[in-house]
């Protein structure tokens, strides 16, 4: 079974599904992998103009997979997240996540890396890494362009779930509606955007992205070398091994 499905929704849009539902989609190296192939792919044929990401089952993305993550070399699942979300920041097209259920940590990374993101009401969010000893390096390169700081320092440093309707308050995605009308909410908003020039929209996310001082590009590979510092951590293999074993991490203050 492939960890990403692909559905031809028409001749201009693309519907790519994560599909580890048993996993609540939790991000592996292999589901990475194909996941920025195919949207590769996508990019790649000049009659897509729009990239539709959802998840299979009962959420959208939970994040990293952190039973594969002990089992693998940080630096290659490190890599592969940052490759992702490049390719859906940088992709040509018009990305629209359409999210139920839980967007978490790098799941919720993920959703803020495409263009627009609606949401069925119920959906849970958060970026919980702090409380596995990690830093949210790799997502803040998103969120810190969509929240305001202090919502910001809210979601990282006090890592709490929270709710559809907050996560609209704050900026983090555009619309909440039934979860019954999400997909007619999606294909809504994908049929507005169709009525846009291919050329002009492209240009129009491509200056979007120069008026910032720093670039995605730039800010990932910054946020990646933060990124693995607290992966290497003492925390991280506490924190990682507590939530696999489900219990409280053991805290223990590392000396300067």
């Amino acid at each position: 079974m492939p960890v990403v499905l692909v559905e031809k929704l028409s001749p201009h849009i693309t519907r790519l599904t994560l599909n580890r539902p048993e996993r609540r989609n939790a991000l592996t190296v292999e589901l990475m992998s194909e996941l920025t192939a195919e949207i590769e792919k996508a990019n790649a044929d000049p009659q897509h103009r729009i990239l539709i990401l959802r998840g299979a089952g009962k959420a959208f993305c939970t994040g990293l997979d952190l039973d594969e993550a002990v089992k693998v070399e940080p630096q290659v699942t490190a890599e592969n997240v940052a490759r992702t979300l490049l390719a859906v920041a940088e992709t040509r097209l018009v990305t629209i996540a359409m999210v139920h259920g839980a967007a978490v940590a790098g799941g919720a990374g993920l959703m803020s890396a495409c263009d627009f993101a609606i949401s069925a009401e119920r959906t849970r969010f958060g970026y919980p890494e702090v409380r596995r000893g990690l830093v949210a390096s790799l997502v803040m390169t998103f969120v810190r362009r969509q929240l305001r700081e202090r919502d910001l320092r809210e979601v990282l440093l006090a890592s709490e779930l929270f709710d559809a309707e907050r996560a609209r308050e704050i900026g983090l995605i555009n619309r909440v509606v039934p979860a019954g009308e999400l997909e007619a909410a999606v294909q809504q908003l994908a049929n507005s955007i169709l009525q846009g020039a291919p050329g002009a929209l492209t240009s129009s996310k491509h200056l979007l992205e120069q008026l910032w001082s720093t670039t995605v590009r730039e800010d990932i590979e910054t946020a990646l070398r933060n990124h693995m510092n607290a992966r290497e951590s003492a925390e991280a293999r506490e924190g990682i091994a507590a939530f696999n074993e489900k219990r409280p991490p053991n805290w223990v203050a590392e000396s300067s």
